[in-house]
C-alpha cells in the first residue's frame, strides 16, 4: 500500500526576526509563541498524520547542527541538507527524489516549518483530506487560507467554481496564482470572495509531481535525475556529490513559478484551521498575551503610559518603556532592536547594515 510522507522545508536566513534569530537559528528554531519552537509545533501537528520515520526535513548547512539537536525523535537520515539555498522549486524537486526513493507512488505534503496554527484538529483533518484526494487523483493540491484582510505580503490563489469532491470536501480547480499584490488589488481580491492566501502548503503523489515537472519544468526535473539514481544506489558520498551537481545546475526559483502557475491540474482546499505565517515581529506579537492597553510581552518587560508595544527580552533582563506606544523592542545578550511597529517589515535592512559593521557577522 502506498505510504504518506511529510517534507518540512526549514530554510531561512534568520533576518526577519533579528536579533533573536540568527543564520544558525532562524525563525522556526525560536521559542517565542506557543509551546516550544515553531518547528517543534509543526512536528507535533503532523505526528498523527504520518509517523516520524516518514517525516523529512530539508534545511541549510548553517542551521544543521541546531536543527538536529532540536529533532531527536527523527531518524538522522531524515534531515537532509541542501548544498545551497535555491528557493522552494529545487527543494520540492529534492523532496520528490527523497520520497521516490522510499516509495515510488508515495504521497507527500510539503509544509513550512515556521507557521502558527492553533486549531490542530482542523489542521490534521484538512491535511488528511488533501492526502486522500492527492493519492486517488492526478491533481496537485494546495491548501489555501481564507483571507481575513487585504494583506499585501502574501500570494493569492483564485479558485474556479468547478470542484472535485473527496471525502465530503470540495477541492476547487485553480484558475491562477497571483504574486503579492498592491493594496488596492488585495482589497478587490478579498471583496471578490474567490481568492485565497497561498500559504505554501502542498500535497501530491510523487509520480504525479514528477510528470508535472517533466511537462512544465523539465530542466529542474532533469537536474535531480542523478540524485534519484544516487539515492537508489544508497551511497552517502554519491548522494552528496549528486546534490552538489544538481544545485550547481538549478536556478533560484519558487515552486509557484516553476510549476504551479503553469500546471492545469491544480486544485485548492480552503483550509478550516486558523493560520498565521507570523512573518514579522509585529505579527508575532499577535500571539503573545496582551495587557489592557494592548502591550504584548515575552520575558521581563514593563510599559508605563504606553499602548500597542511588543517586547521580547530574556528572563532576568528588564526592558522598560515609558510614554511610548506602538514600538517593538527585542533584547538579546549581544544586540538590541528598537523600532516602530509599522517598520517591522524592514528588519532585513537593519541586518544588512549590521553586516557592514566591523566584525558584523558576529551578530548574524
Amino acid at each position: 500500500m502506498p505510504q504518506s510522507f511529510v517534507v518540512i522545508i526549514a530554510g531561512g536566513r534568520g533576518e526577519r526576526f533579528w536579533p533573536l534569530s540568527r543564520r544558525a537559528r532562524p525563525k522556526h528554531l525560536l521559542d517565542v509563541v506557543g509551546s516550544g519552537t515553531l518547528l517543534a509545533q509543526t512536528l507535533r501537528r503532523v505526528a498523527r498524520v504520518v509517523p516520524p520515520a516518514n517525516t523529512l526535513i530539508i534545511t541549510g548547512a548553517e542551521q544543521e547542527r541546531a536543527l538536529r539537536a532540536a529533532c531527536p525523535g527523527l531518524p538522522a537520515q531524515n534531515i537532509v541538507v541542501e548544498p545551497a539555498a535555491r528557493n522552494t522549486g529545487p527543494a520540492v524537486a529534492l523532496a520528490g527524489a527523497l520520497v521516490a526513493a522510499r516509495d515510488p507512488q508515495g504521497t507527500f505534503a510539503v509544509l513550512p516549518a515556521d507557521h502558527v496554527v492553533n486549531d490542530v484538529s482542523a489542521y490534521r483533518r484538512d491535511l488528511e483530506a488533501a492526502f486522500a484526494v492527492a493519492a486517488a487523483k492526478d491533481v496537485l493540491v494546495t491548501l489555501g487560507i481564507r483571507p481575513t484582510s487585504p494583506v499585501t505580503g502574501f500570494g493569492y490563489i483564485r479558485r474556479r467554481d468547478r470542484s472535485v469532491r473527496a471525502g465530503g470536501r470540495r477541492f476547487f480547480r485553480i484558475d491562477r496564482f497571483v504574486e503579492k499584490p498592491p493594496l488596492a488589488v488585495a482589497r478587490r481580491y478579498v471583496a471578490a470572495g474567490d481568492y485565497l492566501w497561498n500559504a505554501g502548503m502542498f500535497v501530491w503523489r510523487v509520480d504525479h509531481l514528477d510528470a508535472a515537472l517533466h511537462t512544465h519544468a523539465p530542466e529542474l526535473r532533469a537536474a535531480f535525475v542523478p540524485v534519484r539514481a544516487a539515492l537508489a544506489a544508497g551511497t552517502e558520498r554519491g548522494v552528496k556529490a549528486a546534490l552538489r551537481a544538481a544545485y550547481r545546475r538549478v536556478e533560484r526559483i519558487s515552486i509557484d513559478h516553476a510549476l504551479l502557475e503553469k500546471a492545469t491540474n491544480g486544485v485548492v482546499l480552503p483550509a478550516t484551521f486558523d493560520w498565521d505565517d507570523a512573518g514579522s515581529w509585529a505579527a508575532m506579537g499577535r500571539h503573545l498575551p496582551a495587557d489592557p492597553a494592548g502591550n504584548r510581552v515575552s520575558g521581563d518587560g514593563v510599559v508605563i503610559d504606553g499602548a500597542g508595544n511588543v517586547i521580547v527580552s530574556p528572563p532576568g533582563h528588564v526592558v522598560a518603556l515609558l510614554g511610548m506606544s506602538d514600538c517593538v523592542v527585542v533584547q538579546t545578550p549581544d544586540a538590541t532592536l528598537v523600532m516602530p511597529r509599522g517598520r517591522a517589515e524592514d528588519v532585513r535592512s537593519v541586518v544588512a547594515h549590521v553586516e557592514r559593521l566591523p566584525a558584523g557577522r558576529r551578530w548574524l
